[in-house]
């Protein structure tokens, strides 16, 4: 049995449909279950990776895990799925636990916690560090609808945007495939592409121009105060002003787990095309 947690997430579904569709035995998790649409057959469990008393059932039976933790709980939940019989463990980290001062950066840590709970536990665990999810595009939707500009701090900040259903696959073949167990799998897309260079590419798809308005980095802390606590908002921007004007490295583990190229920006935003039209 395959237990999926984060099951609302856009990796968690399609990682479902991929190990479903090849007959697989899944179990969906979310902390809502009654708000997951999973695909008929696929059995789903309400498990809150902050709350202990949801994990003995949410585990019995289970073999693997994909598991997008938080740090909070995480000793609790490796014990419980080592006394449960799990066998492996893929984890859907950041590549941000690569950086230097990983440890300072609150987004970093709070992944680094999770990855050294697993790697010093008893399960086998393979790691996939993903670097920028171009799903993160998804935040400049509403003012794309609304017809405003979106405000940007560092527009000319690189990043290695991935679509989630590279990774989805990619976490399908290391389930799957027991000669990718235990490897640390750093992914990304396959171009570094400027945040004004992504708006381009969705202009492009959409048909129409996109504004950009270039801001301070307090203006876009208070635009985005409602959603991002303030040291996760600055370490999110001291990241982009370290990458402004700075291509990110690459890597082609898409490319060697799945076979074939991650797919571009481009392709994200076709996907995506009816996130971002005008109702």
């Amino acid at each position: 049995m395959f237990l999926i947690t984060g099951g609302r997430g856009a990796v968690a579904t399609r990682l479902t449909r991929l190990l479903h569709q090849d007959g697989l035995p899944v179990r969906l998790g979310s902390a809502q279950p009654d708000h997951l649409t999973p695909p008929a057959g696929v059995e789903t469990v309400r498990l809150d990776l902050t709350d202990p008393a949801t994990f003995p059932a949410a585990l019995a039976g289970v073999t693997q895990v994909f598991l997008y933790a938080s740090p909070d709980r995480v000793t609790d939940f490796v014990d419980e799925a080592h006394r449960a019989g799990v066998e492996h463990v893929v984890l859907l980290s950041s590549a941000s636990v690569l950086a230097p001062d990983a440890d300072n950066d609150p987004l970093a840590a709070s992944h680094l916690a999770v990855e050294r709970a697993l790697l010093g536990s008893p399960l086998a665990t393979t790691i996939l560090r993903p670097g920028s999810f171009a799903s993160n595009a998804g935040a400049w939707a509403w003012p794309i609808k609304a017809g405003q500009p979106v405000n940007l701090p560092y527009p000319g900040a690189h990043s290695d945007p991935i679509h989630e259903l590279d990774i989805a696959e990619v976490a399908c073949a290391v389930l799957t495939d027991p000669r990718h167990r235990g490897e640390q799998l750093t992914l990304t897309g396959p171009e570094s592409l400027t945040f004004a260079q992504q708006i381009d590419q969705l202009a492009t798809v959409l048909g129409h121009s996109i504004a950009v308005n270039h801001v301070s980095r307090e203006q876009w802390k208070r635009e985005m105060a409602p959603y991002i606590p303030g040291h996760y908002a600055d370490a999110l921007l001291n990241w982009w002003e370290a990458h402004d004007g700075v291509p990110v490295d690459l890597t082609n583990v898409v490319e060697d787990v799945t076979g074939h190229p991650a797919r571009p920006f481009s392709t994200w935003a076709t996907d995506h095309a009816a996130d971002f039209a005008t109702p």
